[in-house]
């Protein structure tokens, strides 16, 4: 954790950075993009690093953190507000994710806020999307950076993407067979 500050107020100006208290005294790093989502990078450290060190590595996940929810983070001291960087490459790229309504196995993908076509949920090209969601920066954050991380998609209690959600609704159905809305429709693709 760091130093709670309890008049901060979160940014979502594109090139701010983050550092995320993660768990085991972790410390993971994050920056706004253009489309105020926050890019993860697949870099984390025990100790504080200089931005210009965070902006060299990948971006291993891009989500919405509700905003609200990054201000209490700040005065709780679970964030930590770096400053300003140059927008990472990664971070210019448009953005694709897709909504995942209850009850069907056809999901629509948006990108950059614009409707750009339908498929199902097996389509390979679109298990890294994220599912539209919003993130708490105090609650979810910490835990889905864990396991963004460490690639563990194994993980079936933190979502993310389409895969990961995948696995997720076989695990709740493998685990409550007689529960009518656990059960798989009669066409899922089983996720590998």
């Amino acid at each position: 954790m760091f130093s709670p500050a309890p008049n901060a107020r979160g940014s979502l100006k594109p090139g701010t950075l983050y550092a995320i208290a993660g768990e085991d005294d972790w410390i993971y790093y994050g920056q706004v993009d253009q489309g105020k989502k926050i890019g993860f990078f697949r870099f984390r450290s025990k100790q504080l690093v200089l931005n210009e060190e965070i902006l060299t590595n990948t971006v291993m996940s891009r989500v919405n953190v509700v905003y609200s929810s990054i201000g209490s983070a700040l005065r709780k001291g679970s964030w930590k507000l770096l400053g300003i960087g140059a927008i990472h490459k990664e971070l210019l790229h448009s953005l694709s994710v897709v909504q995942w309504p209850v009850g069907t196995l056809t999901v629509t993908i948006w990108t950059d806020g614009k409707k750009s076509g339908e498929t199902r949920v097996e389509d390979p090209k679109i298990q890294d999307f994220e599912i539209i969601a919003g993130w708490d920066a105090f609650y979810h954050i910490p835990g889905r950076l864990r396991v963004d991380f460490e690639g563990d998609d194994s993980n079936t209690m933190i979502g993310g993407p389409i895969r990961r959600e995948r696995r997720l609704k076989e695990e709740s159905a493998r685990r409550a067979p007689n529960m009518p809305y656990h059960q798989l429709p009669p066409d899922w693709v089983p996720c590998r």
